[in-house]
C-alpha cells in the first residue's frame, strides 16, 4: 500500500502503520505517528518529559477541509484489517496482558521512572500538580478536557477520587483477545496494554459504560470525537495484527465515511488463525426498508430473518431481548 512504513518488533507484529492514519487520528490535525495522538502545547507545569508525548485531540474538534482525504485514507488501512468472527471469551484473564501500568511502554517510550497510568494523565490533563519528590511522575490534580463527552473534569488524587478520571483502554483488552491477541506473546499483550496509542485518560462513569464494547457497540457520546476514536481503533488494530467482526466492520465504516472518506473494498473473511476455534460471521444488521423501523417480536423472528445477533444501538436490539445485558441481543 503506498505510503506504508513497517517496522518489526522481536515478536515479528507490525508496530508502525501508515502515517496517513496518525494524521487521521485528529481527523485533519496534524498527529505523532509514535502515540496516535494530536500535538498541543504541554502544561507549564509538566516537565520535558511530558512536553515530548502530544496530547489527544481536544474534545469537540471537527473534521477540517482535509478530512476527506484523512479518512479515506484510513479506511485503505481499515480495508486490511481481515474480517473474522468473534473467537471465544475462555480463558481471558487481565493479567495476560501484564502488569497494569507497568513502565515498561509509555509516552515516554519506557522505562522513565513513571508508570502508564501516571503518563497518561501528564499527556491529557492540564494544570497538573504533581506529588513533591515524584521527579514529576505521579499527578496529584489536574483538569481533564475529557473526549468522550466534552465534559471538563477536575481530577484529585485519592481512594475516593481518583476514579472520577479513568484510563480507557480504546481498543479494550477482552475485545483483543477475541480478536487476535490470544496467539501474541506474553510481551506483545503487555506493550498492547500500556502503548500510549491505545490509551485514554476519559470519565470515568462513560468508562465504566463502554465495558469493553467494540465500536459496533459503543461510541463516544461526544459526536465530533467519534472519526478520531474509530481511527485510532484502526491504528491500534492494525499494528497488533488484530481483526475485526462483521458488524465492528460496517460500523466503522460507517462513522469514517460521515468524516468525508470514501470506502474501499473490505478483505474477505478469513477462518480463524490456528489454535482459536472458528465461530461464524457475524450477519450485517437488519437495515430499515423506506425508513421504516426495524422490530422482531424475539430472538426467533431475528434469526428467521438472518438478522442475529442484535447490538446495541442498531435496527431492531431490544434491552428485553438482551438477556445479560451485554449489548448483544440473540447471541
Amino acid at each position: 500500500m503506498t505510503g506504508l512504513s513497517t517496522t518489526l518488533n522481536r515478536g515479528g507484529r507490525l508496530v508502525a502503520v501508515v502515517a496517513a492514519i496518525a494524521t487521521v487520528t485528529g481527523c485533519g490535525a496534524t498527529a505523532d505517528p509514535t502515540t496516535g495522538t494530536v500535538s498541543r502545547s504541554a502544561p507549564a507545569t509538566a516537565t520535558a518529559t511530558a512536553t515530548a508525548a502530544p496530547a489527544p485531540t481536544e474534545p469537540g474538534a471537527r473534521a477540517s477541509g482535509s478530512s476527506t482525504s484523512e479518512a479515506s485514507a484510513a479506511l485503505a488501512v481499515f480495508a486490511e484489517l481481515p474480517i473474522k468472527g468473534r473467537a471465544p471469551k475462555t480463558g481471558y484473564d487481565r493479567e495476560l496482558f501484564g502488569q497494569a501500568w507497568s513502565d515498561d511502554v509509555g509516552v515516554a517510550g519506557g522505562h522513565n521512572g513513571c508508570d502508564t497510568r501516571n503518563d497518561i494523565l501528564r499527556r491529557d490533563l492540564v494544570d497538573i500538580e504533581f506529588k513533591p519528590g515524584t521527579r514529576d511522575c505521579v499527578v496529584l490534580s489536574g483538569t481533564l478536557h475529557d473526549a468522550y463527552t466534552g465534559a471538563t473534569i477536575p481530577f484529585t488524587r485519592g481512594q475516593d477520587t481518583s476514579e472520577a478520571v479513568q484510563i480507557d483502554h480504546v481498543v479494550a483488552l477482552s475485545d483483543a483477545w477475541q480478536k487476535g491477541a490470544q496467539q501474541l506473546d506474553a510481551q506483545t499483550r503487555a506493550d498492547f496494554a500500556n502503548d500510549p496509542r491505545n490509551l485514554q485518560a476519559v470519565d470515568g462513569p462513560t468508562n465504566q459504560r463502554k465495558g469493553d464494547g467494540d465500536a459496533a457497540t459503543w461510541l463516544p457520546p461526544n459526536r465530533a470525537y467519534r472519526c478520531t476514536y474509530v481511527a485510532r481503533q484502526v491504528q491500534v488494530k492494525a499494528a497488533y495484527g488484530l481483526w475485526v467482526t462483521q458488524a465492528e466492520h460496517d460500523a466503522i465504516v460507517r462513522v469514517l465515511t460521515e468524516c468525508g472518506g470514501v470506502a474501499t473494498e473490505a478483505v474477505p473473511t478469513q477462518a480463524p488463525e490456528a489454535g482459536i476455534p472458528a465461530t461464524t460471521r457475524e450477519p450485517a444488521p437488519a437495515v430499515p426498508q423506506d425508513g421504516a423501523p426495524v422490530y422482531f417480536e424475539n430472538c426467533a423472528a431475528a434469526r428467521a430473518a438472518g438478522a442475529a445477533p442484535l447490538y446495541a444501538g442498531q435496527p431492531g436490539y431490544r434491552p428485553e431481548m438482551d438477556g445479560d445485558r451485554d449489548g448483544i441481543a440473540c447471541e
